[in-house]
């Protein structure tokens, strides 16, 4: 029978939560982003 490959498999996950990490920093930069503009819009418009 074969032995399971546990150090892969935690690998794997580690990955998992780093793509996860990288993708909620990411919307969270374009969230700031998108705030920002805004603000520079309602500042020009006064």
């Amino acid at each position: 029978m074969a032995k399971t490959n546990y150090s892969y498999a935690k690998h794997t996950r580690e990955l998992e939560k780093e793509k996860k990490k990288e993708e909620k920093r990411k919307k969270k930069l374009a969230q700031k982003n998108d705030e920002t503009q805004k603000e520079d819009i309602n500042n020009t418009e006064k």
